[in-house]
């Protein structure tokens, strides 16, 4: 039997590691075979979580100053909701921070491109606490209702609204359509530095931890248009009922947006392939014409537009590893794959 292995490594445009002096400190493998599963815009992401977590932290603070000099409990309610989301997207900068610090670590055996997964299902679970605190008030509120101060309550939520919408517009991920399952699809180097073919192929891999933010400015923002829609009728109608109501309705969006984040999230690190990822059949239908049969087959992703594979296949006249790794090269979102070849038992 013989095996072998190899990084096909993405030429992203805006991830070059060796322009970042501060990840030297670490151990480091070869630079011929270093496990680089960044996403093309990790950098670019890891701004946009900075800004959104400045934006929110300037009117978390605010909102709570101005709540404790005037006396206004919509105001003091909103910045200590705003606190819960700026801690939830802290989490998602620090892991775009500590996976490009650790980017050559030789201790992360398949590189740190997974870091924004993780973020994503801690991050997923304060949204889904969120979600179940607002239901609870809500219905704390139907036993014992509150009076509300409707104008001002209105215009905390419309400021509130035009904040999260603004954060949402920062974090949207044109690429990936806040991890909907579009992934980066880049040309890549083969082994003769030709530039291999960039199929047209979709593949799971979007940044769930940029989704994870998105998530939470977004699940604030309905919460701030139907804060408004109840408050609004209960101003015009005095239909009290309607807030916690419209508390309850928001608590199952939210939860259902947290629970699809961790399924999302809570699949790719235990590796698990989703129905609609199409590269074991891909790489079925490159190997398997060249005459050979794959016995066992492994296909997981190591970060934002990175898969591995690990092929092991049997012919009667099998050639070297590195012929079929070359073969497997047209694949974009294939970064590191291992073949073993064994020669099949003659008829």
């Amino acid at each position: 039997m013989t095996h072998d292995h190899d990084d096909h490594h993405h030429h992203h445009p805006h991830f070059h590691p060796h322009q970042h002096p501060h990840i030297s400190g670490q151990p480091r493998l070869p630079a011929s075979h270093q496990h680089m599963f960044l996403g093309a815009d990790h950098q670019r992401n890891a701004r946009k979580t900075w800004a959104v977590i400045a934006i929110t932290t300037v009117m978390m603070v605010g909102e709570i100053a101005a709540g404790t000099l005037f006396g206004s409990m919509a105001l003091l309610a909103d910045g200590w909701h705003m606190a819960t989301h700026a801690g939830a997207i802290l989490i998602s900068a620090l892991a775009y921070r500590y996976a490009l610090k650790n980017v050559g670590n030789e201790r992360f055996t398949f590189g740190t491109g997974k870091f924004g997964d993780l973020a994503a299902f801690s991050s997923a679970i304060v949204l889904a606490m969120v979600a179940l605190l607002i239901g609870w008030e809500s219905l704390m509120r139907f036993r014992n209702p509150v009076a509300i101060d409707f104008n001002e309550a209105i215009a905390v939520a419309v400021l509130g609204l035009v904040i999260n919408l603004v954060c949402a517009w920062l974090l949207w991920d044109d690429h990936d359509h806040h991890g909907a399952g579009h992934g980066h699809h880049y040309g890549q180097r083969d082994h003769a530095g030709s530039h291999a073919h960039a199929g047209s192929h979709a593949h799971g891999g979007g940044d769930t931890n940029l989704r994870a933010a998105y998530v939470h400015v977004v699940a604030d923002a309905l919460t701030s248009v139907l804060a408004i829609a109840g408050l609004f009728a209960g101003s015009f109608y005095g239909w009290l009922w309607l807030d916690p109501i419209i508390g309850l309705v928001g608590t199952v969006i939210i939860a259902r947006w947290a629970y699809g984040l961790m399924r999302q999230a809570g699949g790719v690190l235990l590796d698990y392939v989703p129905r609609s990822e199409d590269l074991p059949d891909e790489i079925r239908a490159i190997i398997e014409p060249e005459g050979a049969t794959i016995a066992d087959l492994h296909v997981w992703q190591l970060g934002p537009g990175h898969h591995g594979a690990i092929v092991s296949l049997t012919a009667t006249e099998p050639h070297a590893p590195s012929y079929y790794r070359e073969k497997l090269a047209r694949i974009p979102d294939l970064s590191h794959v291992t073949v073993e070849v064994e020669r099949a038992a003659a008829a």
